[in-house]
């Protein structure tokens, strides 16, 4: 039996490496748009990602799913959830190392480029605890519509000191945010609601409905949607209220989900809760959209993270797995395949951080529909790249053993959460509709590599056409949003990526010569030299 079961030919364990500084793509978005302080600032989190404790925080956090609470051993209700200690972990180190809000109290030019190239990073670890550090990071801007609130709650918020459980002592320094919006009867149409809060003569509201989805239950506070007389509104409901006491937060059940099981999502009942208003009576739906315009900003960051994470998986089994007298990675229809996941990675990565620059910039035109058009595009293309990952390891990847079925489990996530395809798509149109700012500053982007190559202007001129057609927009939105971020990424890739992965990309995504699959790319494309930038580089 020993001679039949000697271990030849397997991969070495994927470990020791750097997905941030040894990402070329990454590290080299993050000096673009930052500085090389910035990138140093992240080192020791490059690291600790790359390493056998990481991936095991990540395999536990994913084998041992939260746990509901709703009543102690005496019948009292606490409605509390219960998560692994590799959860808890995971999320010490995202929140102590600036990932959740501390950037919107960094004076650091950069802090938004540097949490979101740490992000990326970071997360390609375990994506699920991504959700919590999400909200609590784009809570902040909507808070600041409400002076008050934000007094009280934005130190906890932006603190880089993580504190789990509802028992803390009075002044807990560090806060975890949730957000709970869609109702059963309504979805992604949160007018539909039909939560009802009630004024009270102290100044906060009373709450009373039912929540389909909120998010990150154990947060210790939520933006949620309501009625007034006035209509739909924003508000505030902590946990814990200011004397101490628990809030009527009622969990019912965690959701049973397809991936992203790691991070609970839950039914919530309110039954007389207790909540500030944030922002103006009836103007719920711009106060929210200040936060949900942050959180898509992660949703594209998340995907880019999901898709480097299954190419730094391909890459490397194939650059130690033997088949037909050569390693994979030598083979040329192979790196066919692995050139065309790494320019997809290259250009999710790029779009990625060239948002969180415009938060960084003020430029909120540009990001308003930038933003969008990334989350419809690079969000759906997540699903592909990870299974054509999946294929390059073959039976290995999938096995659970190897990470790839979780990472395609997650994959379809960020294209769901905050506005499914349709809704973004038709939001990519709004955004256009509602100034002529937004598409101005996006325009200007694409007009900087104008004249470059010749395919990327036909494409932008394919762009114009379709936006210059009135008839039947919303028919199109998904050619638009689409159009628009192939677009953004040609020009980023075409102004600050090697001339292959440029070429590449244009031959592929803009010229139309590419197949109906991924691994189609024409003759003459590098790509050897495009898998050897992707080749993620060691501590």
């Amino acid at each position: 039996m020993t001679a039949t079961h000697a271990v030849t030919n397997q991969t070495p364990p994927l470990t020791g490496h750097d997905p941030i500084a040894g990402d070329a793509a990454l590290a080299e978005a993050c000096l673009r748009h930052a500085d090389a302080a910035t990138l140093n600032s992240l080192a020791g989190l490059g690291r600790l990602a790359g390493s056998e404790q990481a991936r095991e925080w990540g395999r536990l956090a994913d084998e041992n799913p939260p746990k509901l609470r709703t009543h102690d051993r005496y019948g009292h209700r606490i409605d509390e959830v219960e998560f692994h200690p590799a959860w808890h972990d995971l999320m010490r180190t995202a929140v102590e190392h600036g990932l959740a809000g501390a950037p919107w109290r960094d004076a650091n030019p950069f802090a938004h480029v540097r949490r979101a190239v740490g992000y990326l990073g970071w997360t390609q670890v375990e994506m699920g605890h991504g959700c919590p550090v999400t909200m609590t990071y784009a809570a902040v801007p909507a808070l600041r519509r409400t002076p008050e609130l934000a007094a009280r709650y934005e130190p906890g918020l932006t603190a880089t000191v993580y504190q789990f459980g509802l028992d803390e002592p009075a002044g807990k320094r560090g806060l975890v945010a949730g957000m709970g919006m869609t109702e059963k009867q309504g979805g992604s149409d949160v007018r539909a609601n039909t939560t009802r809060a009630v004024p009270q003569p102290d100044g906060a509201y009373r709450l009373t409905g039912h929540k389909w989805f909120t998010s990150a239950p154990m947060s210790d506070l939520f933006l949620v949607l309501a009625q007034l007389d006035e209509g739909i509104s924003c508000f505030l409901v902590p946990r814990v209220l200011p004397d101490g006491s628990r809030n009527e937060f009622r969990l019912q059940r965690l959701k049973d989900k397809l991936g992203d099981r790691y991070n609970a999502s839950s039914e919530v009942e309110f039954e007389g809760t207790t909540g500030w208003l944030v922002g103006e009576p009836g103007r719920g739906v711009p106060a929210i959209i200040e936060m949900v315009n942050t959180t898509r900003l992660d949703c594209v960051l998340g995907s880019a993270a999901t898709v480097r994470a299954a190419v730094t998986q391909a890459i490397h089994h194939a650059g130690s797995r033997r088949a037909f007298g050569a390693l994979l990675v030598d083979q040329p229809l192979m790196q066919n395949v692995l050139a065309d996941l790494a320019v997809e990675s290259e250009a999710a990565t790029a779009l990625a951080v060239r948002l969180a620059a415009a938060l960084d910039a003020g430029e909120s035109a540009f990001l308003r529909l930038a933003g969008a058009a990334a989350k419809f595009w690079v969000c759906k293309r997540t699903p592909a790249v990870v299974g054509e990952a999946m294929e390059v390891l073959g039976g290995n990847g999938y096995v659970e053993e190897s990470g790839l079925p979780r990472l395609y489990r997650q994959a379809p996530l960020n294209s769901i959460w905050e506005g499914s395809g349709n809704v973004i798509a038709l939001d990519v149109l709004r955004a256009m509709g509602r100034s002529s700012d937004t598409l101005a500053a996006v325009n200007a982007e694409i007009g900087l590599a104008r004249g470059v190559d010749g395919r990327f202007d036909d494409a932008v001129k394919r762009l114009h056409a379709e936006l210059g057609d009135p008839d039947q927009l919303p028919l199109r939105a998904r050619r638009i949003a689409g159009l628009l971020a192939l677009c953004l990424q040609g020009s980023l890739l075409l102004r600050h990526a090697p001339e292959g992965v440029a070429d590449a990309f244009c031959a592929t995504r803009l010229g139309g010569d590419w197949g109906a699959v991924l691994g189609t790319m024409p003759s003459g494309v590098s790509t050897r030299d495009i898998v050897r930038r992707a080749t993620v580089g060691v501590v």
